[in-house]
């Protein structure tokens, strides 16, 4: 079956709701080490493709030619919360390369970060395409224009130079022929790629560890690699699930979240244990639910040996404790959130069915 249960939630001793999905497990040769559901399940990567929308910057000497610093190459790999911070860096990136946020074809929403969207509202603001969890990728993808002399009217065209480089190159690093990719539009209007799980997890594992690449392509990687992972802030936000994540793990890391139940993690070499490999993860929840999206990523990384009882308590905001207690707005316990699935992980040889 494509789908897989992952996550159920009981009441009264009963299971009330189940979220199913599918997951893959791949290390940087591009091999499926572990899987649940269908590993070749197609499903757009959203937001978890930023870090490779992000690479033509970096790795064509845009970010280098614009001094872009590490901070800001987080911003261009991120979902951020529209917080001042964010905001900061942004307009800071843009001015670098003269350009404002009117050039950004992103729109504009409410800040994910709720205490700024208040601030905003009692002063009367309205949110402007700074404040868009997209920014930082847009204007990265401006950076990558003006290098190249493009046009900067309507770089989020499939047809646009800019998108084309960046498909290429995707596709490249998933180990894909481009025809491949399904490409379709995301919810900031730029095009965003569809490949299989286990395709996306390799491309993940090869962001934590790409030293079997050519080396300017490797050392992109390992530039984005840094600053996601350096300023896991500018990633997503405190109390946003991909910056926590890293936060736990400094280094070793690198977490990047999409839209309706996609999330992928690079985990780099010696972080499970010495000599272990780099792996990638690609999880997608058939239902688009976040809930699950969390918990399955942590009982993920928990079956793996690369969270230990300290982060599972300090991540406990994301529904995943000793109990996985369901509480009411009384506090009372009302059931439990539990994973049910188990990979078979070999420690890094290929899955039995490859």
């Amino acid at each position: 079956m494509t789908y897989q249960p992952l996550v159920e939630l009981t009441r009264g001793g009963i299971v009330e709701s189940l979220h199913t999905g599918a997951l893959a497990l791949a290390d940087a040769h591009g091999r499926l080490v572990a899987s649940y559901g269908d590993p070749y399940l197609v499903a757009f990567l959203r937001s978890s493709a930023k870090p490779f929308q992000a690479l033509p910057t970096v790795e064509t000497g845009a970010a280098e030619a614009f001094a872009l610093t590490p901070r800001e190459l987080a911003l261009t790999c991120a979902s951020h919360k529209g917080m001042d911070m964010h905001v900061a860096v942004a307009a800071g990136l843009q001015a670098r390369i003269g350009a404002t946020e009117r050039d950004l074809l992103c729109g504009a929403h409410d800040p994910g970060d709720a205490a700024t969207a208040v601030k905003l509202a009692c002063a009367g603001q309205k949110p402007t395409p700074n404040r868009h969890n997209c920014s930082g990728k847009h204007s990265g993808m401006l950076v990558l224009c003006r290098h190249h002399d493009w046009p900067l009217a309507d770089y989020v065209n499939p047809r646009h130079p800019a998108q084309q480089l960046i498909l290429r190159t995707f596709a490249e690093l998933c180990g894909l022929e481009q025809k491949e990719v399904v490409v379709g539009t995301d919810g900031c209007s730029a095009p965003n790629f569809a490949v299989p799980l286990v395709s996306a997890a390799a491309a993940y594992a090869r962001l934590a560890d790409p030293t079997r690449l050519p080396h300017r392509r490797a050392n992109a990687l390992r530039s984005l690699f840094f600053a996601m992972t350096a300023y896991p802030e500018m990633v997503s936000g405190p109390g946003g699930f991909d910056t926590e994540l890293m936060r736990r793990r400094p280094g070793l890391l690198v977490a990047k979240g999409g839209a309706e139940g996609y999330q992928a993690v690079g985990i780099a070499p010696n972080a499970l244990h010495p000599g272990s490999p780099a792996l990638g993860l690609a999880l997608k929840v058939a239902d688009g639910s976040s809930r699950a999206v969390h918990l399955t990523t942590l009982e993920v990384l928990r079956q793996l040996g690369a969270l230990e009882d300290a982060d599972f308590a300090a991540l406990a905001e994301f529904g995943y404790g000793p109990l996985l207690s369901l509480r009411n707005q009384r506090n009372l316990v009302t059931g439990e959130a539990r994973p049910v699935f188990a990979l078979d992980y070999s420690g890094g040889r290929p899955a039995a069915s490859e």
